[in-house]
């Protein structure tokens, strides 16, 4: 890519969050001349946090499958590819929106595991027990508490400042979002989560993760891109881990340098694709 190109950036939020948890990098973005375009997922959109709480039902049902190819349609709707950068499950969906090729750079910021990996720390299933305790609300929408958000989100905050940031970005779950990516931890193959690891067109992807995080600690990050280099393919794929981050790392203070870090490094590294996606295949 020309170094005088600002590739527009399409930013993922996560599970339990809204757009508004990509305002600190989106920003910052901006700021630097880029278009950055920060959908919600299906059911979520534009709407508020209060909203997403009062009115849960839009997001009850949806799945994995869904809401990457309700991102593809943005994405192909373009005028040239995109950095993308997923958060969380976000993270997730980047990967496998690499994975039909619609980036130019990834950057996947704590990322949820894709299928095959079964690396499962404990503090891992701590998080998500509220939502698979109970399997009977695959299609539901789970509130997250103030005090499950605390061991969550907010770990390196008192929790009167966890409850007000509670406050501010938390809202329901996607049930099945959870239970489609735990099912696929075992089933590399068929899994809704998959993705070719071994893949040679694909553009270059980055995992970031933070010492601090009881979501998505170091240990998946590293058997993500571990999975990816067994394979021997070609493509760039990197891992960089930050100290004393939680799974907040695109706010917890001192985000500025992971986001720095983030969009350097995919400028540094992006494809020359300036072409519309529109005819990409889709590989989903």
């Amino acid at each position: 890519m020309q170094h005088d190109e600002k590739a527009p950036i399409v930013l993922i939020h996560g599970l339990w969050m809204t757009p508004r948890s990509w305002d600190t990098w989106a920003e910052r973005f901006r700021s630097s001349g880029h278009d950055v375009i920060v959908p919600g997922w299906p059911g979520i959109d534009n709407r508020t946090v209060e909203d997403v709480r009062s009115n849960p039902g839009p997001i009850k049902g949806i799945g994995i499958k869904q809401i990457t190819d309700n991102y593809q349609r943005i994405i192909q709707a373009l005028p040239r590819r995109p950095i993308i950068m997923g958060h969380s499950f976000g993270g997730l969906i980047a990967e496998l929106l690499a994975d039909r090729g619609l980036g130019v750079a990834y950057v996947a910021v704590g990322p949820a595991a894709t299928a095959g990996i079964t690396k499962t720390p404990l503090s891992t299933l701590r998080t998500a027990l509220p939502i698979l305790a109970n399997p009977f609300r695959k299609n539901g929408a789970t509130s997250l508490s103030k005090r499950h958000f605390h061991f969550t989100f907010g770990n390196d905050l008192p929790r009167a400042e966890s409850d007000r940031l509670w406050d501010q970005y938390a809202v329901n779950s996607y049930n099945r979002v959870m239970f489609e990516g735990v099912s696929s931890a075992r089933d590399e193959k068929h899994g809704v989560t998959r993705v070719d690891y071994a893949r040679v067109d694909r553009a270059p992807l980055l995992v970031i993760t933070g010492e601090k995080d009881n979501v998505t600690p170091p240990a998946i990050g590293r058997a993500v891109v571990a999975k990816y280099h067994s394979t021997n393919s070609p493509t760039i794929v990197e891992y960089k881990e930050y100290p004393r981050r939680t799974h907040r790392l695109v706010s917890q203070t001192g985000w500025e340098e992971i986001a720095d870090y983030a969009l350097n490094w995919a400028q540094a590294h992006a494809v020359n694709a300036p072409v519309p996606v529109g005819a990409n295949e889709h590989r989903g």
